[in-house]
Formats: structure tokens, sequence, C-alpha cells
């Protein structure tokens, strides 16, 4: 064949996109246990974060996540137990594992869900860590609580975006921000689910009962700061009906 021929530059492009295709499908699959670790051991690091565990390497990511997390558990939307899992490489737990986003698109549906807990010893205290996730402006937002073993007072919290804007909505993952929820409470003082409210405006604008189930809003990050008020209460009263039998256990 002519070199030179319309033909040849054809078969020879065809040929060249082909290996491309793959070499980058190899490439891909090599990659992708690499990516799938990265990304366990940055979910890890942001659920304990939210405990307040800080200043863990990469490196030593996961054996403190083993360390600290006792126990990984699922539950159903009646918040019977269906899983637990205290083993190590809790990687491999069924919580871990679980697809936060299927599960609340089903609770959404009015369908059965399963969603993960995770019971945290820090201290000799324990504490429970509930992964979140929702919508800000621009995408999907996410982190998690930590609340004490009294299922009401908060430890901590841990946010990321996917997009939010640098300096308004983006603030949501900044100590300044996160800072305010601690010590706050998701029950009112008659056992009231009331969430973490997000005010704009601040939470001096709320009744004084009010203030300690409140944070101040972003400003500037008006719809963020709204998404983040939406994923606490859609989230936490998820695990409503679980808390309630956890401490009728205690009782």
């Amino acid at each position: 064949m002519n070199k030179n021929s319309n033909g040849y530059i054809l078969t020879y492009a065809a040929v060249m996109v082909i290996i491309a295709a793959a070499l980058l499908s190899s490439a891909a699959l090599l990659l992708k246990p690499f990516q799938e670790k990265n990304m366990a051991i940055e979910k890890m690091g942001g659920i304990l974060e939210a405990a307040g565990i800080t200043g863990i390497s990469t490196s030593d990511m996961i054996n403190a996540f083993n360390k600290y997390v006792t126990k990984e558990i699922v539950i159903d939307q009646d918040g019977n137990v269906v899983d637990v899992y205290d083993k190590d490489h809790k990687e491999k737990g069924k919580a871990f594992n679980i697809n936060l986003k299927e599960e609340l698109f089903k609770k959404s549906q009015g369908k059965p869900y399963e969603l993960p807990l995770y019971e945290i010893n820090k201290n000799g205290q324990t504490i429970y860590v509930i992964p979140l996730l929702g919508t800000g402006l621009w995408g999907p937002i996410w982190g998690n609580i930590a609340l004490k073993d009294d299922l009401n007072t908060v430890v901590g919290v841990y946010f990321d975006h996917k997009g939010e804007t640098p300096g308004l909505g983006a603030e949501i993952t900044t100590e300044k921000f996160r800072k305010q929820f601690v010590g706050k409470t998701i029950f009112d003082e008659n056992g009231n689910f009331v969430s973490i409210k997000v005010v704009k405006g601040g939470v001096k604008t709320l009744p004084p009962e009010m203030q300690n189930h409140g944070v101040d809003a972003i400003s500037g990050g008006t719809i963020t700061s709204h998404g983040v008020d939406n994923m606490l209460r859609n989230v936490l009263e998820s695990y409503l009906p679980y808390f309630e039998k956890l401490r009728n256990k205690k009782k």
C-alpha cells in the first residue's frame, strides 16, 4: 500500500487509536487499586477528623482507623442493626462500602434502605460518627458528624465538596465554620429532634432556647449553607429509630 495514499493514512491512524486506547485501558486497570486505596484513606481521614482525631499521616491512616474504630454498624430504616463488623481491615466491612447516595435515594423513594454508623473509642469515650451527603450550590457536599455517647452532643464535624465557590460556599471545609458545631445538640430540652440549623443572619437571631442548636451560616454562601442545613436534617433524622432503640437498651 502506498504510504501516501488515503487508505494507508486511515489504516495507520486507526491502528494508532487502537493502540492508544489499549494503553489507556491498561493504565486505568493498573491504577484502579491505588485510586481506590487513596479514596478509602481519604474517607477514613474524614471519619476520624470528625471525632477529633487528627494529625495522622497518609501512611498511618489505615492502622489508625482500625485502632480507633471499634465497630462498623449497618442499620435499616427501622433502626434495626443488620450488620456489625468489629474485625481488622475495616475497609472490608459492609458499612464502609455502603453507597450512601444510593441508600438516601432509596429513602427519598420510600423504599427500604441501609445506613452506616461508626463507633469510635477515643481515650475510653465512645463516639458515634454518622456519614453525611447532600447538595450544595454547584454539586454534592458530604462529610461526617460525630456525637457523644448521649447521641445528642456534637463532638465535631467534617465537610467537603466537589465544586463550591472558593471564599464562599467552599468555606464549609474551614475550621472556623466547623468548630461552631462542637458542643451543639441535636435534641431540645424536651427530647425533640431539632437537628443543627445553619442560620442566615447568625445564631443570635434564634430564640435563646434554640441557640445551642444552630451555627452561623457562611456569609455569601447562602445556598451552600442551606445545603448543609438540609443535609444534616435529612441524614440525622434517618438515624432516630436506631438512637431510640439504643437509648432504651441503655436504660
